[in-house]
């Protein structure tokens, strides 16, 4: 299997996901932004991977595959470490289910794709505008808090801005959901899945 540059950018995301995690708890001055920094790095090779696929036409089935992967381990991950690292009181709460809510989703709407894929009507679900705007709100966010993790006294603000970005990536991430479930929902409600035969 022949791995083109697309792919490879796609592998290197992947490969940041360990070395954000160790950096992220690593105590030495500007921990938060060196992780941040890798957190970009990685959002920036989401978007020039796909760039250059389609510049290109460097496509393959491989790194179609492995993308999608890699964006939502890329959320998840960073996701998993900010409610670790804010548990207890009101604002823990509101980080764990704003992150449940989130994941949740991305596993609902790759199964729902993968779904119409198998009877060949994957475009019906295909990323919308919607679906965008809810990513670029996401890593806006995301990059706030890991910036400001450690809740400073001095930066508490820019935090609270943090985390209304994120209850805001929250709701479009449930309204984009709701969006590709209104699309699919003409097969999802026959009475028979079609291309399955079911009696």
């Amino acid at each position: 299997m022949h791995i083109n540059l697309p792919t490879w950018l796609t592998l290197f995301r992947v490969a940041l996901l360990p070395v954000m995690v160790v950096v992220f708890y690593l105590p030495f001055p500007g921990h938060n932004i060196t992780a941040a920094i890798v957190f970009v790095l990685a959002a920036v090779t989401d978007w020039l991977d796909g760039y250059l696929a389609r510049r290109m036409n460097l496509t393959s089935a491989f790194g179609a595959f492995l993308d999608p992967v890699a964006d939502k381990l890329m959320v998840a991950v960073t996701l998993f470490l900010l409610v670790e690292s804010h548990r207890g009181g009101w604002p823990g709460v509101l980080m764990a289910v704003t992150a449940a809510v989130i994941v949740g989703r991305e596993i609902s709407v790759s199964a729902l794709r993968e779904w119409m894929a198998e009877i060949g009507m994957r475009a019906t679900v295909k990323v919308a505008l919607i679906g965008k705007l809810k990513t670029v709100m996401q890593m806006v966010a995301l990059v706030v808090l890991i910036v400001q993790h450690e809740k400073a006294a001095e930066a508490l603000r820019l935090y609270h801005i943090g985390e209304g970005l994120l209850v805001v990536a929250g709701v479009l991430t449930i309204w984009s959901g709701l969006y590709y479930l209104r699309a699919a929902w003409p097969v999802l409600s026959a009475d028979r899945a079609p291309g399955k035969g079911n009696p």
